[in-house]
């Protein structure tokens, strides 16, 4: 970080008769989202100063129309102070939430299919209406002609043809098809459903019936197929658990404490 390479008690800001110094000015950032310190300290960095500086003389011009001591402005500062720290409270409880083995093996038994991922290869035979670009030079195949190219594809690759090469013959998929039809590695919920449903299904080697998509039909091979074991989605899965065991706590928070709210703030005097 650019500030915090200088001395913390080094004044490089000055605001009327207000001195800002470099430890302060650090620390503003390291308040602010990760995106925002990285573009502060990078090609934003005038922008940031620019608007640290507008706050800066927009406060100070406040403080001398007395605007402070209003009671509204009061009321907002207690209630942004206050969400500060409920926000900074919730962080607190969710980092020392405890998690127990059994529940990430609960989570991991009821979820394994989240932890599953394929790599494919596929050949788009698209037809007319469809979100893919038609190739220079293509005719624009109607769908049942786009269904009989595709099962003659088919059958030339349960002959032998090779996946490869035939992809960059015959796909539409501009992308994957100059690749030979390779997708990488994918996980469930990245691909649309029907696409999704055949590669998680499939043998590895073994080549889709036309699976039809709105892109068109799809000839899918599955070449590599993995599943994380529990210890290694660990991570992912501690992510999931806890939010999910700091919002529990937080409500037996909210259970725990004397909460009385007046009849007129849930109409519930209007119903008598």
């Amino acid at each position: 970080m650019v500030f915090s390479t200088l001395p913390p008690d080094k004044v490089i800001i000055t605001i009327g008769d207000e001195k800002i110094t470099a430890g302060e000015l650090s620390g503003v950032l390291e308040s602010l989202p990760e995106q925002y310190r990285t573009s502060a300290n990078g090609p934003g960095r005038k922008q940031f100063l620019d608007n640290f500086i507008r706050v800066k003389v927009l406060a100070q011009e406040g403080r001398r129309r007395k605007i402070d001591q209003e009671a509204t402005y009061l009321a907002q500062v207690a209630f942004q102070q206050d969400n500060m720290l409920a926000s900074a409270t919730y962080a607190a409880i969710a980092k020392s939430a405890p998690l127990t083995d059994e529940q990430f093996k609960e989570y991991y038994e009821k979820h394994k299919v989240e932890f599953e991922s394929v790599r494919a290869s596929h050949i788009l035979i698209r037809f007319q209406g469809s979100p893919a670009p038609l190739r220079a030079g293509q005719k624009d195949l109607t769908e049942q002609e786009a269904l009989a190219k595709a099962m003659a594809t088919r059958k030339e690759l349960l002959a032998g043809g090779d996946f490869a090469a035939i992809a960059k013959r015959d796909s539409d998929d501009g992308g994957s098809g100059v690749q030979g039809g390779d997708l990488g590695q994918f996980h469930r919920g990245q691909m649309v459903p029907p696409f999704e449903q055949a590669a998680f299904t499939l043998q590895i080697g073994q080549i889709s019936e036309p699976v039809k998509t709105q892109f068109g039909f799809h000839l899918i091979k599955v070449v590599q197929r993995e599943a994380k074991s529990m210890d290694e989605a660990k991570p992912e899965i501690d992510k999931k658990l806890r939010p999910e065991t700091a919002l529990k706590q937080v409500e037996s928070l909210q259970k725990s404490s004397n909460v009385l709210l007046d009849p007129l703030l849930t109409g519930e005097d209007k119903k008598k």
